[in-house]
């Protein structure tokens, strides 16, 4: 810091800290939002230092222990330096940028510089990468701080349960400590949930944003495949992969996704992305009238009446009343033959197509000979071999050891790719046939399993369109059911939409709100629920 600036970060504190001791500036950071600190900044009733120091009080007394939440692996031992840099600055010129200050939390997946990056695996312990990842980099350009890495599914690998070799024990639900918080982002979810960051980044191969985004009451955003850059990110499946932001309210979300969409000469299938960003930006679109005029298709066969859990059906249905009172005209049930005759061709679950075509050993090889020599392992038969890996992945790297060849060679995997060419035939033709806006059910269909439950319906909707069509989608808050477990409600669209998804996912919000704090990390100096459930 130059002496110019280090003198004004010290007027600075000493002013903030006068005002906030006189009782002018007592900003409470559970469920605050991006442009709630900025306004509290600018009326000097908050400090970056005094923003960062809150969030890291509530790690130290949830994460590990109390509830122990257990989502957190690794946090910046820099993050109050880095405050009280844009301290200075500010004081200087105001906010440096439209993330100033906003604390991050990042799924310990995406490369971070300075930091360990073990996608969840011991395998990858004290790895700390050269540069950040493209999205990392452009939230820090943005004036964000990373607070903490975030616990994951290792190597992204799960939908339904984030546990890891890096870290001891499952990640809780925040909502009810006995349950998962799905997978792979979990961690990245449970923090946020808890208030132990203002907002996350996740990944999603399969569900893995979305999904834990649904079981945590949060906003999670998907994109089209192409508009946000995976390079820096420990790859899983690159026809799959997507990077992007976990928030408490969909302004949130979409501040973050602002900043992080874009092309990146690192990821060549972001050149899909060049005049695809609506002039003006995406926050435009966040119009409390949004869902009027529009026509949104209700997909019910997604909710199998055997398994699904018929709380979440209702709170489905009332969320469909509600998006139609909000002025939208419903298309219900939106009739889709071929998938509903054969539900599982397009669809499959990720270890069964894995088991057919695995790309994630030559992905993983190319990440892993990016990080040059001081690598830890740098292939997948090391990793195999040091027995550094939680066993509920040796399904992953037991086929990843035995595909034969790189996925554009294989034979294998030219079944899988006309699946997914059919899959987005179909999804274009039903939006079209039925001139809709969006495709909407609910993110999963049954509540959060409870930890170590395999054997319970998972209810898991999220990886059936849109990770396998490469289409955008964002879920929102639908409510709770029994014990105050969250649902989720999901909205798809075509190629390039997201301008018309966040208009309808805002409105469906601002007409509920149904995002509550969970009561087992409330605010400090109160006494946390029990963690019975």
């Amino acid at each position: 810091m130059n002496h110019r600036l280090h003198v004004a970060a010290l007027c600075f504190l000493a002013f903030s800290a006068w005002n906030q001791g006189s009782g002018q500036g007592q900003f409470r950071i559970e469920e605050a939002t991006i442009a709630g600190i900025h306004s509290a900044m600018k009326a000097g009733n908050l400090t970056c230092h005094g923003l960062v120091q809150q969030y890291l009080d509530r790690i130290d007394r949830y994460d590990k222990r109390g509830p122990a939440v257990n989502a957190i692996i690794t946090i910046n031992p820099k993050a109050l330096a880095r405050a009280d840099e844009l301290d200075a600055e500010f004081a200087i010129r105001g906010l440096t940028g439209p993330l100033h200050c906003i604390p991050v939390i990042v799924k310990d997946n995406f490369d971070t510089a300075g930091l360990e990056t073990t996608a969840g695996s011991l395998a990858l312990e004290g790895s700390v990468p050269p540069r950040d990842a493209f999205q990392v980099r452009r939230i820090r350009e943005a004036g964000a701080v990373v607070l903490a890495k975030a616990n994951l599914s290792e190597f992204a690998s799960s939908g339904v349960e984030t546990v890891s070799s890096r870290l001891p024990g499952y990640t809780k639900n925040p909502y009810a400590l006995d349950r998962v918080t799905a997978g792979s982002s979990g961690g990245t979810a449970a923090a946020v949930a808890a208030n132990f960051g203002a907002v996350g980044l996740g990944s999603d191969t399969e569900d893995s944003i979305r999904g834990p985004s649904s079981h945590t009451s949060l906003v999670g955003i998907r994109s089209t495949m192409g508009l946000t850059s995976r390079a820096g990110i420990v790859p899983l499946d690159l026809d799959r992969d997507i990077g992007g932001p976990m928030a408490r309210t969909v302004a949130d979300a979409v501040a973050v996704f602002e900043v992080i969409a874009g092309s990146d000469q690192d990821d060549p299938v972001t050149e899909a992305s060049r005049n695809k960003i609506p002039q003006g930006g995406y926050a435009q679109f966040l119009q409390k009238d949004g869902l009027r005029g529009a026509r949104i298709g209700v997909l019910r066969y997604v909710m199998d009446p055997r398994t699904a859990d018929p709380e979440v059906v209702q709170l489905f249905d009332r969320a469909v009343a509600g998006v139609k009172m909000q002025g939208a005209t419903i298309v219900d049930p939106v009739s889709v033959p071929e998938l509903e005759r054969q539900p599982n061709t397009y669809t499959k679950g990720e270890e069964l197509v894995w088991t057919r075509c695995s790309p994630f050993k030559y992905q993983l090889h190319d990440y892993l000979a990016r990080l040059g020599p001081n690598a830890p392992v740098h292939e997948v038969d090391e990793i195999v071999k040091s027995g550094k890996f939680h066993p509920s992945i040796e399904w992953l790297l037991r086929a990843a050891q035995t595909s034969p060849r790189p996925p554009h060679e294989d034979p294998a995997c030219e079944p899988v790719r006309e699946e997914t060419r059919e899959l987005r035939r179909i999804l274009t033709r039903t939006l079209a046939e039925h001139k809709l806006d969006a495709l909407v059910y609910p993110s999963w269909s049954n509540p959060a399993r409870l930890i170590g439950d395999q054997n319970t319906p998972d209810g898991e909707n999220s990886g059936r369109f849109a990770p396998v069509a490469g289409f955008p989608s964002i879920t929102v808050p639908m409510g709770y059911v029994r014990d105050m477990l969250p649902a989720g409600l999901e909205f798809v669209g075509m190629p390039w939409s997201e301008p018309t998804l966040f208009k309808l996912a805002y409105s469906y919000e601002q007409a509920t709100k149904h995002r509550r704090m969970p009561s087992t990390v409330p605010a400090l100096g109160a006494n946390p629920a029990s963690p019975s459930h």
